[in-house]
């Protein structure tokens, strides 16, 4: 089961570096986009730190996640991004919802098995 956990948080955090490379290099071809999506990309562009942030917030979080010792801090990270990944799936692209749903479990799944460190923080 150790080898199982590792795998998926390896995949999972070399996914989040892989999707921030991308947004500085551009080397992934980009799906065909509706009209609404356009729309919603272009608008992003006219602020243009947006991107960058989003994707430096991808890199340092999957470095992060597959740090054993800073696992917590990069689900963490990465959960705000991951929020609107499920949010743009759940209303624009919903055939890339079970996969996009399938990695925010296992983000809340790291959040929750390090409850008792997140305890230190709060109290």
């Amino acid at each position: 089961m150790k080898v199982v956990k590792l795998i998926v948080r390896i995949i999972f955090g070399l996914m989040f570096i892989n999707a921030g490379l991308n947004k500085f290099f551009m080397y992934m071809p980009m799906p065909e986009l509706t009209e609404e999506q356009i729309k919603i990309f272009s608008a992003f562009n006219e602020i243009t730190w947006l991107f960058p942030l989003v994707a430096i917030v991808e890199i340092v979080g999957g470095i992060l996640f597959i740090i054993p010792r800073t696992r917590l801090l990069g689900a963490m990270v990465i959960l705000p991004v991951m929020v609107g990944i499920l949010l743009h799936h759940m209303v624009l692209e919903p055939e890339g919802l079970i996969l996009t749903a399938v990695f925010f479990v296992i983000n809340i799944w790291v959040i929750l098995e390090n409850k008792e460190r997140l305890k230190l923080l709060i109290l």
